[in-house]
């Protein structure tokens, strides 16, 4: 049910729009009440009126761009942005805009162009440089990602979303100890984050201090209902520590409480392969790939298997099967060939 205060402040607007229809003002508020409502479609058939009304209403279109963009339909969020650019070239949230489309497309050079010029309209934003952080850090370029988020958190030092991404970049440079610094100053912000406390978790196992990695974890745990990957992220902290068979059923405990999701199987079966338990091994990539039948790295892990049980036959199919799903894929032909050659010398040697 709506908000009575909301639902009457939106009816008062709407009769308000009606008998002023020419009052920009009005659209605007009216905007920001159905965006709090979150009803989206609202949001867009208001700003749409209000640009019938006046075309070059920067608010409005960057609103409409704002509204595209979350739809995904980014060449028409750009286009908003864009004209909302050619009425005011000197906003520094226009740019800032612009370098979110591009760099949902990937394009690198032209989204640190848009944000680059965002700094220079508006300098003390912390959230430009964050954007600008995640742009390197989708880049790899852990290094210069680093810098920019310590200049977000340099003019926001609460940022719990720069803090998470700084720290995920240290775990990224080996750097575990900053990382879990940074992890448990967000945990105090945030103390009901369970993903926070598998993070605290993760760099503690890698830092090897076993007891602390394993009480976060409960923690974790004892936090939510979904599961699942903290089950994964524990058993993957037991293996570090040679506790394969707790590992082991932690990893079925992951099954158990999602068992259409494939990774767990596929964690499981390399645990069981690290092992020398082939058999097991080869079942439980079998299982994953009943849940997830177009996974070529499944294929590829599966061909492995069959290659160690000495069954080349298996092996070569479940490889085909790998290239089959992704034919450019170097590694996967490499591995084929490899193996197809073996199988080659020795039925000659047999021949």
């Amino acid at each position: 049910m709506k908000d009575n205060t909301l639902n009457e402040k939106i009816s008062a607007l709407t009769l308000k729009m009606a008998q002023e229809p020419q009052n920009i003002e009005n659209y605007h508020q009216l905007a920001e009440l159905y965006i709090q409502e979150q009803d989206y479609d609202k949001v867009m058939n208001v700003l749409d009126s209000l640009l019938a009304v006046k075309p070059d209403d920067v608010q409005g279109l960057v609103g409409m761009g704002t509204m595209w963009f979350y739809e995904r339909d980014f060449r028409k969020s750009l286009k908003y942005y864009n004209k909302a650019l050619e009425v005011n070239p000197k906003n520094y949230l226009i740019y800032y805009n612009i370098g979110n489309v591009f760099a949902e497309w990937k394009n690198f050079d032209k989204a640190l162009f848009y944000y680059n010029r965002a700094i220079d309209l508006n300098s003390t934003n912390a959230e430009i440089y964050n954007a600008i952080a995640l742009l390197y850090q989708d880049n790899k370029d852990y290094v210069e990602s680093k810098a920019y988020y310590e200049k977000a958190l340099s003019l926001d030092p609460e940022n719990v979303n720069s803090l998470i991404d700084l720290g995920n970049v240290c775990f990224k440079l080996f750097d575990y100890e900053t990382a879990l610094k940074l992890f448990k100053k967000v945990f105090v912000l945030a103390p009901d984050n369970e993903l926070i406390a598998v993070c605290i978790g993760n760099a503690l196992t890698l830092m090897k201090d076993r007891e602390q990695a394993y009480a976060y974890y409960e923690k974790a745990l004892s936090m939510t209902d979904d599961k699942y990957k903290i089950y994964i992220c524990y058993a993957i902290s037991l293996t570090e520590f040679k506790e394969y068979d707790v590992a082991e059923e932690m990893f079925k405990k992951a099954i158990e409480c999602s068992p259409k999701e494939s990774n767990a199987y596929v964690l499981l079966a390399n645990l069981y392969s690290n092992e020398n338990k082939i058999k097991e091994a080869i079942d439980m990539y079998k299982q994953a790939l009943h849940v997830d039948p177009n996974n070529a790295e499944i294929y590829e892990l599966l061909g492995n298997a069959h290659y160690l049980d000495k069954d080349t036959d298996q092996a070569i199919q479940s490889y085909r099967a790998a290239i089959s799903l992704e034919p450019t894929n170097d590694e996967y032909r490499l591995i084929y060939s490899q193996v197809m050659e073996d199988y080659v010398d020795v039925l000659r040697k047999a021949g």
